[in-house]
């Protein structure tokens, strides 16, 4: 009989220094996506204690906001420009694009009037800086951060700069809990072991996450699926759901080509193809949240992508009329 895995044993060989693991950063064939070789983790690894999950209200549409980095100005136009549109913005962090540090990004988001969602990665951050970054947004009045592990640095992205790894997601989940924040978390249902995903996501919770956000799957049958296997294990916490958008070869190929995201081929082929591919790509991002929004379980959307490869604020004013139809549609029902 085959033991469970613990803490204790699990992902000694992790390059990411993981104890709660796998990451969604998992190969399809089950590979790590850092190094040579299989995942660490066998199995996904449970937390040992079950904190009680915050009560929050999930926002019907988060949007995901890119803008030029180290650019204020760019900052104020793309919030104004996404504002009118969603409940919150989900500031990302790129391995390959750095920019302003979260308690700054977080106090020009708001002072342009929008509500933000700071991602915190443990890749570039050590144990102390993460409690710094959190402490500062708190006090800022930021009320949400995404918590992840992050995804591992290609090797030819900044070479000179060595990837920290003190925490992983559910430990920072954890951290960010104890200081009365809410903490989002992500979750990959296509990442191996794709059959247990749902109850790492449970143990998430367990750790302490308040709301989830899943990365893009090829079909909303596919969210369907995960959410059912979820709320069996336990899951009471809001999902949000990804609503991929793009309208160009560049913006599709962005989403395609990050680890454990996946779109329906033939819908990017038939964006592609069209006459206006940046309506079609509209109605296509519309038309997925219309699918996602009627799953059991999904209480908003994640507006997600480039959008475009003609510029950020372009890919903003798309997402922007993205959220702006998605609200249309739930305010006639």
């Amino acid at each position: 009989m085959t033991q469970p895995v613990t803490e204790r044993d699990a992902g000694r060989d992790c390059p990411k220094r993981m104890t709660f693991g796998p990451c969604g950063g998992v190969h399809p064939d089950g590979q790590c996506e850092m190094r040579p070789g299989p995942c660490a983790f066998p199995d996904i690894v449970p937390w040992p204690t079950q904190a009680a999950p915050p009560p929050v209200t999930a926002p019907l549409i988060l949007t995901d906001f890119s803008c030029t980095p180290f650019d204020p100005h760019d900052v104020a136009a793309t919030a104004n420009a996404l504002a009118p549109s969603c409940d919150a913005v989900l500031v990302g962090e790129h391995q390959n694009r750095p920019d302003f540090p979260p308690t700054l990004m977080s106090r020009l988001l708001l002072d342009a009037g929008v509500t933000p969602w700071i991602t915190l990665s443990c890749r570039d951050r050590n144990r102390v800086v993460l409690e710094q970054e959190l402490r500062g947004l708190s006090l800022l009045g930021v009320q949400t951060v995404l918590c992840v592990t992050g995804d591992g640095r290609a090797y030819d992205v900044r070479p000179d700069v060595t990837q920290t790894f003190d925490l992983d997601g559910p430990r920072l989940v954890e951290l960010a809990a104890s200081l009365a924040m809410v903490a989002a978390v992500p979750e990959t249902p296509t990442a191996p072991p794709v059959a247990r995903r749902p109850l790492r996501l449970v143990h998430k919770q367990h750790a302490g996450a308040g709301i989830a956000v899943l990365n893009h799957v090829s079909s909303p049958s596919t969210v369907a699926e995960f959410m059912a296997a979820a709320r069996a294990a336990g899951l009471v916490i809001p999902v949000l759901a990804a609503v991929a958008v793009f309208t160009d070869d560049v913006s599709a190929a962005v989403l395609q080509g990050l680890p454990g995201l996946a779109l329906d081929r033939a819908v990017v082929d038939r964006v592609l193809a069209a006459p206006d591919p940046v309506e079609a790509g509209i109605e296509a991002a519309v038309a997925e949240a219309r699918a996602l929004l009627a799953i059991d379980g999904v209480a908003g959307v994640n507006v997600s992508g480039l959008a475009s490869g003609a510029g950020t604020r372009v890919g903003a004013q798309i997402k922007a009329e993205v959220g702006a139809r998605i609200r249309a549609e739930r305010s006639v029902r």
